[in-house]
């Protein structure tokens, strides 16, 4: 216990010298930098911060704040003014976020030095005089995988150029050279941060392949090659264990700006870029490797690595087996004849090609089940399709309707066009065969079905595969069942039984190798029930579906879609994995990473390394023990259970409370998201409409709340939920659960992080709006409630008091930002006011302008 304090003192230690020390030398630096022609806009800052700070303490309205600090400090007295110095204030206050980040991750080596020893090689060394503890090993191995999934939304808030500035920036950083940090600074003040216009779906994905091309390339690999060594050193075969996948371009959930035609565009381009990593590798390779007896395989491999990386017109086809065979000829000539010289370059460019194929990454296509619906109703109005279905098949019991399915497989002659969803679902289930044949079965292989709430949807997707130009025998194709809603999370169990069950689906399992990927939702699950009625829902949900496949005898895949904040499943990931037990499949873990999760935990090869390397090490970890879960034990179970319903009918009366959507409407920057020009994807479904909260996307929803600073979704009614408990007597067991159980104890404290983001200070002056003083200020007593018995459950004096550098991390960044919600506020008080159209588009811009530095601060607050 004491040598644990005493490496948080040390970590926290080295926290304030490494970073807080530097950022704040690095930033007066920055300060003096005259970007922008304006006079004094570095100088005015400090003022403007400290302004800021006391006007919060002091609870006065941003309105005051603002005006009073342009009254005392400056000669600006009009709007136009007024609102053109803010803009400065906000282009400094980005990108001393992107120093803070810079510095922090230059840090990051020493940050996280001595963490987690590696699970893998710690198991085998206990293993050498332990043969049923190896033999475990072996064979966890043998099934063990991480699978990690790229998604873009939100996309990434920062183009390429200021990415490169940033590692260029950490680089510097990490050597101290002031001079071209100097110069690196001066770049990037002068660098547009944000694009003027919305990306499209390619867009996108050219903005993510960055972290693949120039990161996870490295990243992967390297973690890959200690995971081989680490084998080989006793004697084990050598597993593929990291996977890539990959949303952009094939997500179109939701999206009508997907279309077959992004799809292709983004396998191509994924392909492309890939094949310019290994052509980059190769050429270092080339040039040491100069020896006789390999100059034909050098010059085969070098001609096919440079055609497939810049030939536009080059046909693509799966070589990814004939370059490998090409590597190993010029590997056995080394160890043959040149006494193995340089052969571990060789072994390197081997590894990346098993590892990454021709496609880098697979791309999943996503699409809901209700469009997929009405795609299935489509086809059966044409011939010979016709002929199989009754009239009234909608109108049947899902029962009734799996009977009448006869997956026969057909050549559909339609009628007539359908609409444009109904077109691209078609066409993409065509041209994901043409994928598969360039770039191998790997490049895209999963088909998800959001919203999945009945057998029915699965099966009658893979009957519109049957109906477009696939066949029963050759149906490389995962089907994923993507269940959301709290509602959903309960029937998982039983549609999935449904599924086993059924002949077709079984044979198809069956030439899939019995393995069966099902994706769970956190972010729509904690819209929908709150922060834990998601948790425990999925929780049991994972129960139940394992114990279902194991039934069958499927091995099952979880398949997590996790955002960036505790509130969309984030925080602390890897404590989940470690902490799942036996009656939880966890051989293959699978989670989304988006947004700011992707810049914050894989923005640079380190970080990606660590964070990749924990997970395994979860994952092994949890493997190996197979420890029964607590939680399922009746003491413990029924205790979460009531919990979990007192905390959702707490979340839901607030849901359904008549100013939930007017207050977020009106003091978070809902309204405005749609015009932000980070996301193709559409603010809310059914964007044409007026705005309902089941149309929200969670993501909206998640992101309105933080930049408010009170972050409703991470905590919201797990106050009520403890103080029912302690009401009852049950405070002891509550106690007990926490002490004992891992997976409570990261919920609770994924829980705490989430809320050390909130600060109810700054809006403290909304208890005396007449309209929403009572709302708000029952927000701020469910947030008091919730801090207090948190606090009393953890033994903790502070929130966070276990993680000492990232609470002081998330002090520093909500110092720098707080001039930005204030600037929000200010903006969005004045929209509500009697102003010009000039006045608003600039009010509006300033607005909008403001949450790209918050989120980007918050690192995971998307």
């Amino acid at each position: 216990m004491m040598q644990k304090q005493r490496a948080k003192g040390q970590r926290e230690s080295v926290f304030n010298n490494e970073v807080v020390s530097r950022f704040e030398l690095y930033n007066s630096l920055f300060l003096t930098l005259p970007f922008y022609k304006i006079k004094d806009t570095g100088t005015l800052l400090p003022l403007f911060i400290k302004f800021c700070e006391e006007g919060v303490v002091n609870q006065e309205t941003p309105d005051k704040i603002i005006n009073s600090f342009f009254a005392k400090y400056t000669q600006h007295d009009t709007k136009k003014d007024i609102i053109d110095l803010l803009f400065r204030f906000i282009q400094y206050i980005e990108r001393q976020v992107v120093l803070f980040d810079a510095v922090e991750d230059a840090s990051f080596n020493k940050l996280n030095a001595d963490d987690e020893e590696n699970a893998l090689l710690a198991y085998l060394k206990k293993g050498v005089d332990n043969q049923q503890l190896t033999d475990k090993v072996e064979k966890l191995i043998e099934d063990f995988s991480l699978r990690l999934v790229l998604t873009a939304h939100p996309t990434q808030f920062y183009p390429g150029s200021v990415l490169s500035i940033i590692t260029d920036l950490t680089t510097a950083i990490k050597t101290n050279e002031i001079s071209t940090i100097h110069l690196l600074l001066q770049q990037l003040g002068k660098t547009p941060f944000f694009n003027k216009k919305s990306p499209t779906p390619v867009d996108e994905a050219l903005s993510l392949a960055w972290y693949l091309e120039n990161v996870f390339y490295f990243a992967a690999a390297n973690i890959q090659s200690g995971i081989d060594k680490t084998l080989a050193e006793y004697s084990i075969e050598p597993k593929k264990i990291v996977e890539l996948g990959f949303w952009p371009g094939g997500d179109r959930d939701g999206n009508p700006n997907v279309h077959t035609d992004s799809t292709i565009q983004v396998s191509k381009m994924l392909r492309q870029i890939l094949f310019r990593c290994y052509y980059r590798d190769f050429r270092n390779l080339k040039r040491r490797i100069t020896f006789r007896g390999v100059e034909e395989a050098v010059s085969i491999v070098h001609d096919i690595l440079y055609q497939n990386a810049f030939d536009p017109n080059i046909k693509h086809e799966n070589i990814a087996e004939n370059i490998i065979e090409h590597l190993l000829d010029i590997k056995r000539t080394l160890l043959k004849d040149h006494d193995g010289l340089f052969v571990d370059l060789v072994s390197d460019l081997i590894r990346k090609v098993e590892l990454y194929g021709c496609h880098f990454a697979s791309l999943d296509i996503r699409q809901d089940s209700r469009v997929l619906r009405d795609v299935h109703a489509y086809c059966r109005q044409s011939k010979p399709i016709i002929s199989l279905f009754p009239e009234n098949y909608d109108t049947l019991s899902e029962e009734e309707k799996i009977k009448a399915l006869s997956f026969k497989s057909a050549k559909v002659n339609y009628n007539e066009k359908g609409d444009s969803l109904i077109e691209d679902t078609l066409q993409t289930i065509a041209e994901i065969k043409q994928i598969q044949d360039s770039n191998g079965n790997l490049a895209c292989h999963r088909f998800i079905i959001s919203n999945c709430q009945q057998a029915s949807d699965i099966l009658q997707l893979m009957e519109l595969f049957l109906w477009n130009g696939w066949d029963e025998d050759n149906l490389t194709i995962d089907f994923v069942p993507l269940f959301e809603t709290v509602h959903d999370l309960a029937d998982a169990g039983k549609i999935m039984e449904t599924l086993y069950s059924h002949p077709f689906y079984k044979k198809h399992l069956e030439s899939r190798g019995n393995k069966q990927d099902i994706m769970l939702g956190f972010s729509d699950s904690t819209k929908d029930g709150g922060y834990l009625m998601a948790n425990w829902s999925i929780f049991n949900a994972k129960v139940s579906l394992t114990e279902t496949a194991n039934k069958h005898n499927i091995q099952l895949a979880f398949f997590d879609g996790r955002g960036g904040p505790p509130s969309r499943g984030g925080g602390k990931t890897h404590r989940f994995y470690a902490s799942m037990g036996k009656e939880i499949a966890n051989k293959n873990i699978q989670l989304t990473i988006q947004g700011q999760t992707i810049s914050s935990q894989y923005g640079s090869i380190d970080s990606a390394e660590f964070n990749i390397e924990q997970l395994i090490n979860a994952g092994i970890s949890a493997g190996i023990r197979e420890k029964h879960n607590i939680l399922l034990d009746p003491e413990h179970k029924n205790l979460l259970d009531e919990m979990a319903e007192d905390s959702f009918e707490s979340f839901v009366a607030l849901r359904k409370h008549p100013l939930f959507l007017s207050y977020l409407e009106k003091f978070s920057p809902l309204s405005l998201l749609s015009k932000i020009t980070i996301s193709s994807r559409p603010v809310k479904r059914n964007s044409g409409e007026k705005l309902k909260l089941e149309d929200l996307r969670a993501i909206s929803f998640v992101t309105s709340w933080s930049q408010l600073k009170q972050n409703i979704p991470g905590f919201y009614g797990i106050g009520t939920a403890l103080k029912n408990q302690e009401e009852k007597g049950n405070w002891d067991k509550i106690v007990e659960t926490y002490n004992e159980s891992g997976y409570f104890k990261t919920i609770i404290e994924n829980c705490m992080m989430s809320m050390s983001k909130a600060d109810f200070s700054i809006t403290a002056h909304f208890a005396d709006d007449k309209e929403y003083g009572a709302f708000w200020t029952m927000l701020f007593d469910e947030f008091e409630l919730s801090k207090r018995l948190l606090l009393k459950l953890s033994g903790h004096t502070t929130l966070m008091e276990n993680y000492p550098a990232e609470k002081r991390s998330i002090a520093v960044r909500e110092k720098i930002v707080l001039p930005l919600v204030l600037i929000q506020h200010f903006a969005l008080e004045q929209l509500q006011g009697d102003v010009s159209e000039q006045e608003q588009q600039s009010l509006e811009k300033l607005a909008i302008r403001t949450v790209y530095g918050i989120v980007n601060a918050g690192r995971n607050l998307a």
